[in-house]
């Protein structure tokens, strides 16, 4: 680890080397200089992570000092030092923008602690600036690849609505990413410092959904051993995203209702209102004026939801996109497995660009992670793809009857030497399921849809059996 770098500057020599000794032992790099004037002149020359300046110096004081500096470089940590235990000084000292200082004759642990703490705090300032730096990349504008003209319409509509409190409406298939074009509204608005919390309201048990949304309190029913907040009070000052919000039961739908009009909610057993300051963007991949017209989704919600709407494009309707998003996970797949795979084969490409994407951008993703994870060198080729991509190639690969993978290559009578009818049976359902999920290129609802099952059963069999994302 580089040392961190400290300016000391004192017109009194033997201050100067008194703490150069005593920094240099703590392992850090310090630097002196005799007066303000040269400090100013090394600082625009070379960075230091921590200034020390004496306050009474000829010429040009410490304070002085201190507002040139700041207006230099607004960030610079200064700590002052003085030599008279006068507030005044060390409040005039605070307010120009010192972080703290200490009063001469000083004791050297009291000095190396707060030379620690505040070195400590700017790496901790630093830390955050990066972190705030990669969220932004990674749930903002960055991660919603493409530049047709379906996509620039949603860069420029996000951009328009960003800054408002309007309730948004996402709609779009499975994989088309709601959920990146709902964060990318969140770091655009002035929530981004606040919580964005997502809630997937297909994937909460139903009796668990309210609690889970509102909160509860103690004994409200059993298991309920604390008061707990819910995901609404977590959000509160930031963006509540409420994805696949048609598969709310009807009764929810009443209480999220009464909580867009009002703001506030009751926590499950509680009596009293909690108020919250929230941005409410929400997401459906089904039809919704289909759900509204079935009754399965409350008119009066579906039209306090949808004052700004956006649909997602399908991967199949922006097909001039596919070789930017390719190279987009290709890059992505690599930093991840520590990979450096250049590029793609020209069969591999086409491939790629030609599949029916069912799974829209989701399923180009698994398709290059795969790719990335099983290449050998320097480019994506046709062997790396999957069996369905590559057609007539894979056929000969594909999944077995359910059957033979259970061991009854004669048929679905009982063999001679009797079977386990559970094992038999089980065997036969995890291989369905793999194969549905094939067909439908991993994304798990639309596998579920195939084999008519709703998505918590679909979810159970995949953890049931441990079967991985295809």
């Amino acid at each position: 680890m580089p040392k961190d770098r400290i300016l000391i500057v004192d017109d009194e020599r033997d201050m100067r080397e008194l703490l150069e000794i005593m920094l240099r032992k703590e392992g850090y790099e310090p630097v002196g200089m005799p007066s303000p004037k040269l400090a100013l002149e090394r600082l625009k020359e070379e960075d230091f992570d921590l200034v020390i300046s004496d306050v009474k110096m000829p010429v040009m004081d410490g304070i002085e000092f201190l507002k040139a500096l700041r207006e230099m470089n607004p960030e610079a940590l200064v700590i002052m030092i003085t030599a008279y235990a006068s507030v005044e000084t060390a409040i005039e000292a605070m307010k120009a923008g010192a972080h703290d200082y200490f009063i001469k004759p000083f004791n050297l642990d009291e000095v190396k602690l707060t030379i620690r703490k505040a070195l400590d705090l700017k790496r901790l300032q630093r830390e955050n600036r990066l972190l705030k730096k990669e969220l932004k990349t990674r749930f903002g504008f960055s991660n919603l690849v493409g530049t047709g003209q379906r996509m620039a319409e949603i860069y420029s509509l996000i951009m328009s609505i960003a800054k408002t409190k309007t309730n948004v409406f996402i709609t779009g298939e499975s994989g088309t990413g709601k959920e990146l074009v709902a964060r990318a509204i969140h770091m655009e608005s002035d929530r981004k410092d606040k919580p964005f919390v997502a809630v997937n309201c297909g994937a909460i048990p139903e009796n668990l959904l309210e609690s889970e949304l509102f909160g509860h309190m103690k004994g409200a029913f059993t298991g309920a051993v604390a008061n707990r907040e819910g995901l609404a009070e977590q959000a509160d000052g930031g963006t509540l995203f409420l994805d696949e919000i048609t598969e709310l039961p009807l009764h929810l739908q009443v209480k999220l209702l009464r909580f867009i009009q009002e703001r506030s909610f009751r926590r499950v057993g509680g009596t009293a209102d909690t108020s919250v300051d929230i941005r409410l963007v929400a997401a459906s991949n089904r039809e919704v004026e289909a759900e509204v017209r079935a009754g399965r989704f409350r008119e009066d919600l579906f039209y306090r939801l949808n004052v700004i709407r956006i649909n997602t494009p399908a991967l199949r309707d922006r097909k001039e996109d596919i070789p930017l998003l390719a190279r987009h996970f290709l890059n992505k797949y690599n930093q991840a497995l520590g990979k450096d795979v250049k590029g793609f084969s020209e069969e591999a490409m086409r491939l790629i660009i030609d599949h029916d994407y069912s799974g829209n951008v989701r399923e180009l993703e698994n398709i290059i992670e795969r790719a990335v994870t099983l290449g050998q060198g320097d480019e994506v080729g046709l062997e790396c793809l999957p069996e369905y991509l590559r057609g007539a190639q894979g056929e000969t690969n594909a999944a077995p009857a359910p059957a033979a993978a259970a061991g009854q290559g004669q048929g679905a009578g009982v063999p001679e030497g009797g079977m386990d009818l559970e094992k038999t049976i089980e065997d036969m359902e995890k291989v369905i399921i793999m194969d549905a999920l094939k067909k439908s290129g991993g994304v798990k609802k639309k596998a579920a849809e195939l084999l008519g099952l709703s998505f918590r059963s679909m979810r159970y069999k995949l953890s049931k059996y441990g079967i991985p994302d295809i």
